[in-house]
């Protein structure tokens, strides 16, 4: 009797493990014919969610004008000798009076710009080259500022605070950009930046001269 009420027991347990395998199959068909089901509706959710995501946060469309006009073209001739690189904090400001704290606006600008001084070979005529027995004399233009600009990837807005009953004057960055510009011009000037760049200019066509077989070259000062 011990013996057939074992093997009675194996054979149930036997049965409650086929029974819970074949539910555990049956559900898993079910999860998948579910899953297959509402993959369709899945994916018609994600497309609904980028067209809302396009609609609040669009990209802007660049279109350029296939028509190019090019306006003028002309050959130049210039010596860049020098290249400064300028760093320039601008405070600009509204309506900092008593209405400040409502009406006012001001930022911070961090301008970084370059200056490329140097002199225009166009200038030099026949009569600014001369031979004196052995020696070559050279009458240089002045030297000027060929190029001042900022560097618009590196210049920024520190800071900005505007007044409770004001968004900003959006031309006051602009005010701030060109200051800027003529701020890093002038600290080149007075750095002496053309005097540097005719030094420049002397020193690299006196090697230029000497490889042509000019041994002496003489450098006179352009008449005022």
């Amino acid at each position: 009797m011990e013996k057939s009420s074992l093997i009675k027991t194996i054979l149930r347990v036997l049965l409650v493990l086929l029974a819970i395998g074949l539910v555990w199959i049956l559900i898993s068909s079910v999860n998948n014919k579910i899953s297959q089901t509402m993959q369709p509706f899945q994916q018609a959710n994600d497309q609904l969610n980028t067209q809302v995501s396009q609609l609040l946060h669009p990209t802007p469309t660049v279109i350029p004008d296939p028509v190019t006009i090019i306006n003028e073209v002309r050959a130049v001739a210039k010596l860049e000798t020098i290249h400064y690189t300028v760093e320039k904090v601008i405070t600009a400001e509204m309506n900092q009076g008593v209405l400040g704290p409502l009406f006012g606006d001001r930022l911070l600008f961090v301008a970084h710009g370059y200056v490329i001084a140097g002199i225009d070979m166009e200038k030099i005529g026949d009569d600014d080259l001369w031979l004196e027995g052995d020696t070559l004399n050279v009458r240089l233009p002045e030297a000027e500022v060929l190029v001042a600009a900022l560097d618009n990837e590196k210049s920024y807005v520190y800071d900005r605070d505007t007044g409770l009953l004001t968004h900003g004057d959006p031309n006051l960055e602009t005010t701030a950009r060109q200051v800027a510009e003529q701020e890093i011009l002038k600290a080149a000037l007075e750095d002496g930046i053309l005097d540097q760049a005719r030094i420049n200019a002397e020193v690299y066509l006196e090697k230029f001269f000497n490889a042509l077989g000019y041994k002496t070259v003489v450098f006179v000062q352009p008449q005022p």
